[in-house]
């Protein structure tokens, strides 16, 4: 059984997602949630459902990454996951932390990689008049959003959308590929999965 801890930011919906599809037959159980914003929400969401939950407020280190990824560590190694997936957080990570979990660390991203790395997907695809947007799963390397692609989802972009519209169309996507392609990573399956 792959022990999995999940990073989150925010409310921690693909986490829930992640956690949802960690049943009876799946190769993973989720061991650890940690925030880099002690007020997610995501975390009284996740201790609710009986997963251990720890946060490092980012804030307090000002712009010194390793310090802030040293004490998050702590928390990390103790609960010494197989798989560490980023749900929604909102932080970017040192290559030194990288490298510590190499091909072990996966990410979901909110376009069709590698159009779009980094922030605003919604609102890039809609100025550049894309017909279809969606979501990807990598692994997490130095370079940023550029891991291997371990899954990707699509959805239109309809008429009249707006950023808003359109990224509630993805996170759905996302909800589903993430648990899909972390069953499949979880099993040692790493060849692509298309939704």
């Amino acid at each position: 059984m792959k022990r999995v801890a999940i990073l989150i930011s925010g409310g921690g919906s693909n986490m829930l997602a992640l956690v949802a599809s960690m049943t009876t037959d799946h190769p993973a159980r989720p061991v650890l949630v940690a925030s880099n914003d002690p007020a997610a929400t995501g975390l009284t969401r996740a201790a609710a459902l009986g997963i251990p939950v720890a946060a490092v407020d980012h804030r307090r280190f000002g712009k010194d990454r390793q310090a802030f990824e040293a004490e998050l560590l702590q928390h990390i190694d103790a609960a010494q996951p197989d798989i560490l997936c980023l749900a929604g957080f909102m932080r970017i990570l040192t290559p030194g932390f990288i490298a510590r979990f190499e091909g072990r660390m996966l990410n979901i991203h909110p376009s069709l990689l590698p159009k779009y790395p980094g922030l605003h997907t919604h609102a890039r695809a809609l100025s550049a008049g894309d017909t279809e947007a969606g979501c990807t799963v990598h692994e997490v390397t130095a370079e940023l959003d550029a891991g291997p692609i371990l899954g990707q989802a699509r959805v239109p972009v309809l008429p009249g959308d707006s950023e808003d519209t359109l990224a509630a169309r993805v996170l759905h996507a996302e909800h589903r590929l993430y648990p899909a392609v972390l069953r499949r990573f979880a099993a040692g399956d790493r060849s692509p999965c298309f939704l």
